[in-house]
Parts: structure tokens; sequence; C-alpha cells
């Protein structure tokens, strides 16, 4: 499985930007995707996870009600919408695809392959 993340840049506080990660896989959807981020001096932490149907989405306090995880089955892509961005959310985005059970969706261990990242800066 490869993944490939992009959508990254440098924006304003309260700036919008949507990243995707295109998935190469025939199994797409078999998998529960996620996305992490690791900001400068910072360990990797969980952002958003969606589950294989889509129905369930999980999310890190820091960005609830702020950012959206949604994927597309027939692009093979997941996406993430960044909105009300603000400095503390600079970091490299990583993407990720696993299979782990619900209550592991904010671990990074239950992913198996990873994205590239894709670096995202908010200025103040």
């Amino acid at each position: 499985v490869q993944l490939q993340a992009s959508g990254g840049g440098l924006v304003k506080a309260g700036d919008s930007l949507r990243l995707s990660c295109a998935v190469s896989t025939s199994t797409f959807g078999s998998y529960v995707k996620g996305w992490f981020r690791q900001a400068p001096g910072k360990e990797r932490e969980f952002v958003a996870a969606i589950s294989q149907n889509g129905g369930t989405t999980v999310y890190a306090d820091s960005v609830k009600g702020r950012f959206a995880i949604s994927r597309d089955n027939a692009k093979k892509t997941v996406y993430l919408q960044m909105n009300g961005l603000e400095p503390e959310d600079t970091a490299v985005y990583y993407c990720a695809v696993g299979r782990p059970i619900l209550s592991y969706y904010r671990s990074a261990e239950g992913y198996t392959s990873w994205g590239q990242g894709t670096l995202v800066t908010v200025s103040s």
C-alpha cells in the first residue's frame, strides 16, 4: 500500500486548507484511514480517523469542530478539510491506513501504512 499526501502550504490564521491523500491499493474500502501530525520538537499526534464504511469519525479534541475527515472510495482518496487554522496547527501532516479497532483509532500503532507527510504552516 502506498500513500501520497498533498495540499499543505503556508496560510494565515483563520484560513482553510484541504489535504488529500491518494491511496494505492485494491482494497481501499477495507481500511480505517487516519491523519496524524507532528509539530517541530513534538511527538506525532492523532488528528482524525474515519472508519472503513465512513460511518464513524473520530477527532482529536484540539481540532473537533474545525477539521473534517472524509473519503472518496471511487478516487481512493482521503481528505482532511481544515478550517479556522491556528498557528498551533503548524505541523507535518501524515495520512495512514490500517485496521485498528475503534478503541485504537487514535493510536499510531494501529496503522500499517503511512504517507510521506505534507507541511502545513499557519502564520499569526
